[in-house]
């Protein structure tokens, strides 16, 4: 999934997409330091919630995808699990 805005990926799961170039590590996101997107708190709260974790609803774009990706892997939610 994407920011429609500038297209970086609101996860940053790159254990899922090794060689895929247009997937950047959100520390080098030009817009990494914005808040983050009403996409991004959205999952985010429903993976906090899920988790049985706080949801900081001031994390950056940046930040927000690498929680997001934290989260994904206590919860096993949105993980590719067929590989």
């Amino acid at each position: 999934m994407t920011n429609e805005e500038n297209q970086e990926p609101i996860s940053g799961n790159q254990n899922n997409l090794k060689g895929d170039n247009t997937v950047k590590n959100p520390d080098d996101w030009t817009t990494g330091d914005e808040p983050m997107t009403g996409a991004q708190s959205s999952y985010l709260k429903t993976l906090s919630d899920e988790a049985g974790e706080e949801f900081d609803e001031s994390l950056s774009k940046a930040a927000a995808s690498k929680r997001i990706d934290e989260l994904q892997h206590k919860t096993g939610r949105g993980l590719d699990t067929s590989k």
